[in-house]
This record gives structure tokens, C-alpha cells and sequence, in this order.
């Protein structure tokens, strides 16, 4: 395995961006080595952030040239960040009213949301009418809507460039398809478990049309999040980005680019969050092909959700994860959810970002930290 700077080459059609000081499962590796044999696979690369998942791993962008692979993309067709920079002053925070006014994000919108979820919905060129009852609402997993301020700037050009405020909240949405993927997905495990499909096949061009939607209809939904959010806490804002890092797209001249947990890094200014209790990172991707054109899009888990609940609920009280060491508020009343998506659960964003750096494919443009998290206001869950 060579190694220079943060890139690592396994093989010679797998590549990882990560340094020798970021930890990566053994797993995770071996299901990125295997999803670098499947047909017409013509190269993989891991994010610093990369986890096993349930038979491909997560933190990855995946080539292929002329079949799909719906299974690597997952049933959050579409799931991505959107961030939001409001016009409340960060002099006039009123957190502990807000995380009750919250609370409305676990109800689906009501009739009066009406008009602005059709026009909403003709905005992004939402098709679907199936899920509209969806729309709006975060989900649980690592989904979240947080509330942030600035923390520090390193570029003030490149924060100039989007107007970024360090004295007013930032919102940050982080969501996907809902239902809507998982459809789509359960679809095509019925017909072709896992397997691929032919991109010029009946079945290739139906799921491409599906999915498409479904990531305009997780765009659609994170903006509807925002605006209830904006609605509730009597706020304006206006958006700063929205990215997706689980879709499929065609890479012109190359073939099919799969992302899993991979954010762009050919589509403008991204973010980069850690856990509910780490920073997130405000950057300017250097445009390159090491990486598949991605980056990571998070922190990534350090464990997996059954191990994060038994290594802390020995340790941890309910309570003690609902404020974190950044002094920020966790809302999320489902214990199990709130032991498995615990900071201590995920790796270090600063050496995800580093590794990053490191590897010449960002400019740090800002840091922000989270003031206030919402997850769920349910005991139950989401």
C-alpha cells in the first residue's frame, strides 16, 4: 500500500484519501475492495470518513461504466446538506424558547403548508405526489436540523464570496428521501437484489427517472424543513448551499459516478459536519480527479450503532448527552437514538478535514459550532 501525503493507493482502481493517523475499520476496506470487482467497476475511492455498511461501505464514490448500481447508492436517494444563513443576530439567541417551539418539526405539515409545498415541490421539479405527507421532515439516523454560529473564518475572501456573517445564526439541514428511496430501492432489490442494471436497459432508465426525482425531492424537503423551521422561530434566511452525497450521475467521458456518503467537490462551496458535539466546516473544493471528484461528507462512525449504545449507556446519563462539551443543546427525547448518534460514537472531524487538506482538495473557508441540535422531540421513534 503507498502512501503520499493523505492518499493511499490499495489497489490500482481503489484509492483512499486518509492518512495513517485516521483510523479506518478493517471491514470498510474489505467492502471497498470488494465493490472494486464488481462488473464494469472501473475504479473506487474511500473518504477519510469511510464505515462499513450493510454490504457496501459508506464514505465512498464508486465508477462505473455503463451499469448502475442502485444498491450502492442506498435507499436515501438524494440525502444531503443544506445550510441557511438567517437574519437573527447572534446577540438575540433564545435557545431555551426555541427548543420547545421545535417541537412542531415531528408533525407532518398541515393544511396551511399547502401552497408552499406545491410550490415548493414545482420549484425543485418534484414529480411524486406519494410522499408529499413526507415532506418537511427530518427522519432519524443521523439526520438533523441544527442551529449554528461562527466559529472561526480562514478565508474572509472566500467568505465574503457567500456572504457568510459571523454575526448571525446559521441553519444547517441535513435530510434525504424519506419513504421515497427506500421504495425505489425495495423495487429494485425485488427484481435484482443487489445486483446492477444496464444504464440503456428498461429497467436502468426507469430507475434513473425515480431517482432523479427523489433527489430533487430531498432538496425539495430540506428547504421545506428550513422554512418551518424559519416559520416557527418568527426568523428569515437566505441559502447558502444545498449538496447531495448519495445520488448517481453521469461523469461526462468517464462513466456513472456513484456516491455514498461522498460530497461533490465539483459543485461549488460544500459543508462538512462532524457530531452533534464537534464543528462543522465551511470549504472550497479544489477541483481533481483523486477522490472521484468527492469529498467526505461527515465524520464518519467509529462504531456501529449497537456497539455506541453498550459502550455508553454504562457510562452516560440521558441528560449528560443532551448538552455537549461545546456547551451546544441536543433535542432528540428517543434514548436509543440519542446513545447511537453520541459524538463519541463518530471520528475526529478535525482529522477527517486535515486528511482533506492534506491531500490538496479543499480550502478552509469557516468553522461553525452548533448551538442548538434537533433530532426528535418523541420518545419513540422517528
Amino acid at each position: 500500500m503507498g502512501t503520499l501525503n493523505s492518499i493511499q493507493y490499495i489497489a490500482d482502481n481503489i484509492e483512499l484519501i486518509a492518512s495513517n493517523k485516521t483510523w479506518i475499520e478493517g471491514k470498510a476496506i474489505e467492502q471497498l475492495t470488494f465493490s472494486a470487482k464488481l462488473p464494469d467497476m472501473l475504479k473506487v475511492a474511500g473518504m477519510p470518513d469511510l464505515h462499513p455498511g450493510k454490504s457496501y461501505p459508506i464514505g465512498a464514490a464508486f465508477l462505473s461504466k455503463n451499469t448502475l448500481y442502485p444498491y450502492l447508492v442506498g435507499s436515501d436517494i438524494g440525502c444531503g446538506m443544506g445550510l441557511w444563513q438567517t437574519d437573527k443576530p447572534i446577540n438575540k439567541l433564545k435557545i431555551s424558547r426555541w427548543i420547545d417551539k421545535l417541537a412542531v418539526l415531528d408533525e407532518p405539515l398541515n393544511r396551511d403548508w399547502q401552497d408552499e409545498i406545491e410550490q415548493t415541490k414545482q420549484q425543485f421539479g418534484v414529480i411524486n405526489s406519494d410522499f408529499d405527507r413526507a415532506l418537511g421532515s427530518i427522519g432519524g439516523g443521523n439526520h438533523f436540523a441544527e442551529l449554528q454560529v461562527v466559529e472561526t473564518i480562514f478565508d474572509q475572501t472566500l467568505a465574503d464570496a457567500i456572504h457568510l456573517s459571523k454575526k448571525h445564526v446559521q441553519l444547517l439541514v441535513h435530510s434525504g428521501s424519506r419513504g421515497y428511496g427506500h421504495e425505489i430501492l425495495n423495487q429494485h432489490i425485488a427484481q435484482f437484489n443487489s445486483a446492477g442494471i444496464a444504464v440503456d436497459s428498461d429497467a436502468g432508465i426507469e430507475y434513473l427517472q425515480k431517482h432523479n426525482d427523489a433527489v430533487q425531492w430531498a432538496c425539495a424537503n430540506r428547504t421545506l424543513i428550513a422554512k418551518q423551521i424559519m416559520a416557527t422561530l418568527n426568523i428569515d434566511a437566505d441559502p447558502l448551499l444545498d449538496v447531495t452525497h448519495n445520488l448517481v450521475s453521469n461523469q461526462q467521458g468517464m462513466g456513472w459516478l456513484h456516491r455514498k456518503g461522498a460530497t461533490p467537490s465539483d459543485q461549488g462551496i460544500v459543508a462538512i459536519p462532524g457530531s452533534r458535539g464537534a464543528l462543522t466546516y465551511l470549504v472550497k473544493p479544489v477541483k481533481s480527479a483523486t477522490g472521484l471528484f468527492s469529498l467526505a461528507h461527515g465524520a464518519g462512525r467509529k462504531w456501529q450503532r449497537s456497539e455506541a449504545k453498550a459502550r455508553l449507556s454504562n457510562k452516560y446519563r440521558v441528560q449528560d448527552l443532551q448538552k455537549t462539551s461545546l456547551g451546544s443543546h441536543v433535542v432528540c427525547k428517543n434514548k436509543a437514538l440519542l446513545y447511537e448518534e453520541a459524538p463519541q460514537a463518530y471520528k475526529s472531524i478535525d482529522q477527517v478535514i486535515q486528511d482533506l487538506k492534506n491531500a490538496g482538495l479543499i480550502e478552509l473557508i469557516a468553522s461553525l459550532k452548533p448551538i442548538l441540535t434537533y433530532k426528535t422531540a418523541k420518545s419513540g421513534g422517528c
